[in-house]
């Protein structure tokens, strides 16, 4: 409502002065042609904020200063107020045969055009103003916020990393705090403006490390529950003898449960490159080998295989577990073994939503923690592959409890592809 009481007025006070007011038109039936006309393009702008949910924070994938942020903005911006303002403008044209006949008027062809002309200036204007404001909003919530004590104090010497530990732990749940912490801690590990502060968390005890680790991993490992439990309850199989309205049903949840897990992408797509960035770093940066004596790095790299596996799973690529058994010719070429038979329970899940918009984040998360895991691997090549010619790797980097997606054989095969640089 405030939305179209805004552009009423906006439209009145910009197009009140453009209007020759003579016999054919009072000064009333201008005033009320104007109020009508801006909340019918209140209403479309009200409508189309709210079903493209754009009250929803977008951080940017390179911070800038503000004002840089705001002027790099400026031509979306400008584009988007003039595609809104035509189609704005075209829906205000097909709501006017509804209006009474009195705010219709009858005006020369000359004056109907430039009336016309009039009113489209003035939407755009006021379309522009809110895209300013919004991209304005955008660019204020999404800056960067350092948690951490100012260089040379005795908090930064002492413990740095208290601030930022307690934001990330103590602050409500998908809250703009929460985030913000996230992305500094992101900035970090990835970048060397801060480096007293990532060496911070090596400290001898561990306990800042492991802090840091699990407050990223617990989103992460969330997230690969959730889809592994939509997998496995996808009703894929024709074979069963389901109506099609309890199949529909069932699509639907599933459908649900999986764009809620994408909700949190942003979030995700950080705490993957965190964990990774904070991996890589302990290989040099961890004097007092906290990483690998605590078990993190191989929980680490177990939770982003399993993240990527179902990822893969769920965009319907393959991954069943490849046999032992494996048939050679005497030329040594390779035949693979027929599938024992297992469902792919996101075959026709996959095929079914391919092209949506959680397709896209799905295809954008498996690059992420694809990108992630060469990190790691990159750092610890040597130590991976002496651990694979000794037949260890997977007892050295799979965890020995069963896996969040998949199992200990899958995941260490899926290493092993990583570390032959055969994964895609």
């Amino acid at each position: 409502m405030n939305v179209e009481v805004s552009a009423s007025l906006s439209l009145i006070s910009l197009c009140w002065s453009c209007h020759d007011f003579d016999q054919l038109e009072s000064r009333r039936l201008v005033i009320g042609k104007l109020g009508v006309k801006g909340l019918q393009i209140g209403l479309f702008y009200g409508v189309h904020y709210v079903y493209k949910k754009r009250w929803v924070l977008q951080f940017p994938i390179i911070q800038r200063p503000p004002f840089f942020s705001f002027k790099m903005g400026l031509p979306l911006a400008v584009g988007k107020a003039l595609k809104l303002s035509a189609v704005g403008y075209a829906f205000s044209a097909l709501l006017a045969f509804f209006l009474p006949y009195d705010f219709k008027g009858q005006l020369p062809v000359g004056n109907f055009i430039t009336e016309q002309i009039i009113f489209y200036i003035g939407s755009f204007v006021v379309i522009l103003c809110w895209e300013l404001c919004h991209h304005l909003h955008q660019v204020l919530h999404t800056k960067r916020s350092v948690f951490a004590p100012p260089k040379g104090s005795a908090a930064a010497e002492t413990n740095p990393s208290e601030l930022l530990l307690a934001a990330l732990e103590e602050s409500t749940p998908k809250s703009l705090l929460q985030y913000l912490a996230y992305l500094d801690l992101c900035m970090v590990c990835e970048g060397n403006v801060d480096p007293w502060r990532r060496a911070a968390f090596f400290e001898e005890s561990g306990e800042t490390y492991k802090r840091v680790i699990s407050v990223c991993l617990t989103p992460v490992e969330q997230f690969t529950r959730n889809v592994s439990e939509v997998l496995e309850s996808s009703p894929v199989d024709n074979s069963l003898q389901l109506s099609h309205q309890l199949r529909s049903l069932n699509e639907q949840l599933a459908d649900s449960k999986v764009y809620e897990s994408f909700d949190d992408f942003q979030l995700l797509a950080w705490c993957a490159r965190i964990v990774a960035s904070l991996t890589v770093h302990s290989h040099k940066g961890d004097r007092f080998g906290v990483a690998q004596l605590s078990g993190n790095n191989v929980a680490v790299i177990s939770t982003l295989l399993s993240s990527l596996l179902v990822v893969e799973t769920l965009m319907g690529k393959k991954t069943n577990l490849q046999s032992s058994n494996t048939l050679m010719d005497p030329a040594g070429i390779k035949w693979a073994t027929l599938n024992s038979g297992r469902r792919d329970s996101a075959a026709g899940f996959a095929g079914k939503r391919k092209g949506t918009l959680f397709y896209a984040k799905a295809y954008s998360m498996a690059d992420i923690l694809r990108t992630s895991i060469y990190g790691i691997v990159s750092a610890f090549y040597d130590e991976m592959s002496h651990s694979a010619k000794a037949g260890l790797l997977e007892k050295d980097w799979i965890i020995s409890s069963k896996p969040l997606y998949g199992t200990r054989e899958l995941l260490s095969q899926k290493l092993r592809l990583f570390l032959d640089f055969q994964a895609s």
